[in-house]
């Protein structure tokens, strides 16, 4: 039987929508922060040769940079002030979350509430910065050294060059993870998340033309260009059920007397997530194998020997490749799911408010079964993420197939998508709570 929240979700029309102005309110700022950020990946770095920038694109599209491009919306192959994106903020983040798992002051930071997760929140932007200055360094030297055709990226190489090049782009990822974090604050959604989830969606029209090119040059044939979009579509639907898929734990807390009365022995859930870990672990193990393609890439087919030979069978499509693939993504799947739950601390908070498993003893044996169930949940969840990843590979490598319809790009449309809607669905709710809670206090008063 369903709930009474499922059941108001379903009576949700557009009259609750066009009566819940907070909400219109916050999505039309969504959207005009969004519009922000598109407008500025086209607004170029100064000093660019863009003949020359396209060209060393094309050279270098099957590796880490054309991953990059694909999450900055294109902002990276015209070298723009967002060429960073909010990429060096992710890195921050994450870094951050593995360093409260080994580091005990961070830790106590994190279970002091809202305080310690502003002091948190601060530390990433400051680690955010530091990463921003050290890729835009690294990236307008580089820049410095590309020629394609004879020709060089940067018109006008020196520290002048650099030093303007590494302000605007810190400049540019700082003002990022503002608009962000904004846009979490005062819009709808994750801020971060909706800039990434922009700019591949941005981008998708494009990647769709040049894909329907393909196929009027014949390259493609039309059945396998019809065949790859029905593919799509159903790993999307793949992907939604998946994602809300979860194991949900009976936890039951006893009934206690105070005076003549009694209270508790209610019920509820603990529920785990089939997929813990979200995206990183694609994301993590795209761009650790894509590292010496890039090398290779960067230094004109140049360099050692064995450089070129890893290259050679770490190359999209091979076995090798498609194996250590998989391991990653399995290994980072485990990785971030003991950073992001911990057993031990859930089964103190279960213990410390009454609660406990049926049939489990509270403390440690309820920890080692939220780890047994926890291990096999994310047993499942990275075959589905192999899978997911895996099969797009093969078209990228074999039908030269964009990096828009890989594995990692569906997740992170689809994965933000539904946490989008899903607050929207929560403002809408509490809307129409308020409204009957009004309508219940009118009716009192007339009473």
């Amino acid at each position: 039987m369903a709930s009474a929240a499922e059941q108001l979700a379903a009576n949700i029309n557009f009259g609750a929508f066009a009566k819940a102005t907070e909400l219109k309110k916050r999505i039309w700022f969504t959207l005009g922060a969004l519009i922000i950020y598109r407008l500025g990946t086209y607004i170029p770095l100064p000093g660019i040769d863009p003949t020359a920038l396209e060209q060393i694109f094309q050279q270098n599209a099957g590796g880490i940079l054309g991953m990059f491009d694909m999450f900055a919306g294109g902002a990276l192959g015209r070298m723009t002030i967002f060429a960073l994106n909010i990429m060096p903020y992710i890195s921050a983040s994450i870094i951050m979350q593995l360093m409260t798992a080994v580091s005990p002051t961070l830790e106590q930071l994190k279970k002091e509430g809202e305080s310690g997760r502003k002091k948190i929140n601060q530390y990433t932007r400051y680690l955010t910065v530091l990463l921003a200055t050290v890729q835009a360094y690294a990236l307008a030297m580089g820049m410095q050294g590309m020629t394609a055709g004879g020709l060089s990226a940067v018109v006008a190489p020196g520290p002048f060059f650099i030093v303007t090049t590494v302000i605007t782009l810190v400049g540019g990822t700082v003002f990022l993870m503002w608009l962000g974090e904004q846009i979490t604050a005062r819009g709808v959604g994750n801020g971060i998340s909706l800039i990434i989830f922009a700019g591949i969606v941005a981008e998708l029209p494009r990647a769709l033309a040049g894909t329907l090119e393909l196929g009027r040059t014949g390259a493609l044939s039309t059945l396998f260009i019809v065949f790859m979009l029905v593919m799509a579509v159903a790993v999307i639907a793949f992907i939604v059920f998946m994602e809300r898929a979860q194991r949900r734990l009976l936890v039951q807390y006893p009934k206690r007397q105070v005076g003549n009365r009694m209270f508790g022995g209610e019920s509820s859930h603990l529920p785990l997530k089939l997929n813990t870990s979200g995206v990183i672990p694609p994301i993590f193990a795209s761009s650790l194998l894509l590292l010496p393609l890039t090398a290779v890439g960067f230094a004109g087919g140049q360099g050692p020997g064995w450089l070129q030979t890893v290259t050679a069978y770490l190359g999209h499509g091979q076995p090798l490749y498609m194996a250590l693939y998989v391991a990653l993504i399995v290994f980072f799947c485990f990785f971030y799911t003991a950073i992001v739950f911990n057993p031990q601390e859930t089964a103190d908070n279960l213990k410390k408010y009454g609660g406990f498993i049926p049939g489990i003893r509270p403390g440690k044996a309820t920890a080692d079964h939220l780890d047994y169930v926890l291990t096999r949940l994310t047993v499942v969840g990275a075959a589905y993420l192999s899978v997911v990843c895996l099969l797009p590979e093969i078209l990228i490598s074999q039908y030269s197939v964009p990096f828009y319809f890989g594995g990692t790009s569906l997740l992170i449309v689809v994965t933000v998508t539904m946490d989008t809607v899903a607050q929207i669905h929560s403002h809408l709710l509490a809307h129409q709570y308020e409204g009957l809670i009004k309508k219940a206090k009118l009716r009192g008063r007339r009473g």
